[in-house]
């Protein structure tokens, strides 16, 4: 007979831990949420209640929810409380769940401004109509393998020429096909995806527009990326 659970105590505590943070998640208010949170940046109470269209005394329940849950975390600023995600583990998550869900349900029609779409931020990488092209351009000269999981040392090679630190030893996915919710394609995650958009930001090729996800494509930048990411 196959056995379906972990044959520990142990086993049986991580059952339970991922049963956790499976309820955490089991809102649509706790997802638009975390959803949110996927700029990368702290949000208030207020903001996060606004996000999820719900009151501000619902939102202070679903976020404690998710601080139990250890899926975001609350920062204490003087009088303001600021939330955030708890770290790049939960932002994968995130992503994993949003790629897994969209092959699931018919691709709705996108509203989002055609600024938006064109670039923005996930998390701590770039997203967007840009990103997929890059990521398409860097599967098509063999700089990801097959499954964008890692760079192969030909695309590492790049990433050193093009003056991108990478970690020889990442606390994270080195690399990851992240699917963009616009675009319905890939673009690049992961510390390989960080390291970009830092790489990106430094040169002054792209620029965020403070307080939201869009990000501004420069005219240098436009330039850089046709010179770097097109054949």
């Amino acid at each position: 007979m196959l056995k379906t659970s972990l044959p520990t105590d142990n086993g049986a505590a991580l059952e339970q831990a991922i049963a956790a943070v499976a309820a955490a998640m089991a809102d649509p208010s706790r997802v638009k949420m975390l959803c949110a949170l996927m700029d990368g940046r702290a949000w208030t109470a207020t903001e996060l209640s606004a996000a999820a269209d719900v009151a501000p005394s619902t939102a202070s329940g679903h976020l404690a929810r998710l601080v139990e849950g250890k899926l975001i975390t609350c920062l204490s600023q003087g009088r303001h409380r600021y939330y955030r995600l708890a770290g790049h583990d939960v932002a994968e998550l995130v992503e994993q769940m949003m790629g897994l869900s969209w092959s699931r349900i018919a691709p709705p029609e996108t509203t989002a401004p055609k600024a938006m779409r064109e670039a923005r931020t996930c998390y701590d990488h770039l997203a967007g109509t840009v990103a997929v092209k890059i990521y398409d351009f860097m599967q098509a000269e063999g700089w990801l393998e097959a499954d964008g999981s890692a760079l192969t040392p030909y695309g590492r090679e790049q990433f050193l020429k093009l003056g991108v630190s990478l970690s020889a030893h990442p606390h994270r996915k080195a690399c990851c096909a992240c699917l963009d919710w616009s675009e319905r394609r890939f673009h690049l995650g992961g510390e390989a995806g960080a390291a970009l958009l830092i790489h990106l930001e430094s040169k002054g090729w792209i620029q965020r527009v403070a307080g939201y996800r869009e990000v501004v494509v420069t005219a240098t930048g436009k330039v850089a990326v046709r010179k770097h990411f097109s054949r």
